[in-house]
């Protein structure tokens, strides 16, 4: 099983799409091993001093593909979660500064919490879901799918051109442009898909 990240996919207004939209994405892997289901609480991780949330919805690769065409993309879809996508600022920047890969400070154990899953067949539009973050108990991130830059289809064929995907990959769609920050001990994460809860989770 891969986890995908797409970075930068969201945008506050959406005239800035088309100028935004230069075909080049940017994608990142994370472990397996990142991945917490059944809202689990995560452990604060001692190897670093900033942990940066970041909420987003996760979908489900339902069915192999290869260079996938974009008029097929959305039948490789299965299901979709919402999740946090976690980050080690602290290592992410110094990384950067040295021009080094992300792997580290998103590749974690406990940087990917999950939600349960739903399929896609319950939503009516997959270009207009809504989704968002609250941390205890105060609105921190909301979402709608209308504000990617990259849709989930063309995400899906952007990331099928470099690297098969598979039945059970996963892969996170970006984060609102707004109002991601930092975690401390004893946070309260709850986060929500059309305003149904489905990730609930504290930082122990």
């Amino acid at each position: 099983m891969k986890i995908i990240g797409i970075g930068k996919n969201y945008v506050s207004d959406k005239a800035d799409i088309n100028a935004l939209k230069t075909g080049e994405q940017l994608i990142f892997l994370k472990a397996e091993s990142t991945l917490v289901t059944h809202n689990k609480d995560i452990l604060y991780p001692d190897i670093t001093n900033e942990l940066a949330y970041e909420v987003e919805l996760v979908i489900k690769i339902g069915k192999k593909g290869k260079d996938i065409l974009l008029e097929n993309a959305a039948s490789h879809m299965s299901e979709i979660a919402v999740g946090i996508d976690y980050t080690a600022k602290d290592i992410f920047n110094a990384s950067r500064a040295n021009k080094g890969p992300w792997a580290l400070s998103k590749g974690f154990d406990g940087a990917s919490p999950i939600s349960s899953f739903k399929p896609v067949s319950n939503f009516k539009d997959l270009n207009n879901i809504n989704f968002d973050l609250r941390i205890n108990g105060e609105q921190k991130q909301a979402g709608n799918t209308s504000d990617m830059i990259y849709s989930f289809s063309e995400i899906i064929v952007f990331v099928s051109k470099y690297m098969t995907l598979e039945p059970d990959d996963l892969i996170f769609t970006g984060t609102p442009a707004l109002g991601s920050g930092l975690n401390v001990k004893g946070d309260h994460l709850q986060a929500s898909i059309e305003g149904e809860l489905l990730l609930d989770f504290k930082i122990v």
